[in-house]
């Protein structure tokens, strides 16, 4: 049997392995191997930490919120990060946000409906085993389900462009973006988590459409490239609308 200070001693260090640290400038949870490790565990809360760390996974950094803080964007820039988040629709929201402003390299998730906090360990292993290559998500996406048509009724007049519309409806969960010029003919079609670079280097582009949230960094480049149009599925709260761009969503396209 252990003697009493070799189980005093066994208990403290596990302890000390289980303490949740801050990280950045904006306290983030995070775990104590995080800056040391080379490849990160980016997930949404505390809670999240705490229950991974009791799995033994202590490379680990939470957003604590919907807007991406700057630490974790530098964080995924500098080390092979997975994103590991919720099965629900928090979860899907959270994603989008981070394929247009991080480096992520892989994505992880809680099996449906169910939150990171809530997973025991096998949950989470068996999350980690089966994340997906970021490049690989578009393809994974699921057709959008069909609107059905309402019988003895005249369709109301768009309130966009017939181009635009359609646009949307074909880009309804493919985590792409298209950019039309001032004729609302198609420049070209990308993956939403290149269309910030892409926006830097390309002319012409009077419109910009996307299976993605409308962030701050979006607006300012189309603000500062004369792109009239945004229309994406939805927009972050933290935007700050330009008076030359025009944000629409999906939703009120298609109503």
């Amino acid at each position: 049997m252990p003697s009493v200070d070799e189980v005093y001693k066994e208990i403290s260090d596990t302890m000390k392995v289980g303490k949740v640290e801050k990280f950045g400038p904006e306290d983030l949870p995070a775990g104590p191997t995080l800056e040391s490790a080379k490849e990160i565990i980016v997930v949404e809360g505390r809670a999240d930490i705490i229950n991974l760390m009791r799995c033994g996974l202590t490379n680990t950094v939470a957003l604590e919120g919907a807007k991406v803080p700057d630490s974790i964007k530098r964080l995924t820039k500098e080390k092979e990060a997975t994103a590991l988040l919720d099965g629900d629709r928090g979860g899907d929201l959270i994603l989008k946000e981070l394929l247009q402003v991080t480096n992520v390299k892989y994505v992880g998730r809680a099996p449906r409906g169910k939150e990171i906090e809530e997973c025991n360990c096998k949950e989470i292993a068996d999350a980690l085993d089966n994340r997906v290559p970021v490049g690989e998500l578009h393809k994974q996406a699921p057709p959008p389900a069909p609107v059905p048509k309402k019988v003895h009724e005249r369709p109301p007049k768009p309130a966009m462009p017939e181009a635009v519309i359609q646009a949307v409806k074909a880009l309804q969960g493919t985590l792409e973006a298209v950019l039309l010029n001032d004729k609302l003919e198609l420049i070209e079609r990308l993956p939403v988590s290149q269309l910030a670079d892409r926006l830097q280097q390309v002319t012409g582009v009077d419109s910009i459409i996307f299976d993605g949230i409308i962030t701050q960094r979006i607006v300012d480049i189309a603000a500062e490239k004369s792109i009239r149009r945004i229309v994406a599925s939805r927009v972050s709260e933290a935007v700050k609308p330009a008076l030359n761009v025009e944000l629409v969503t999906f939703q009120a396209t298609l109503s």
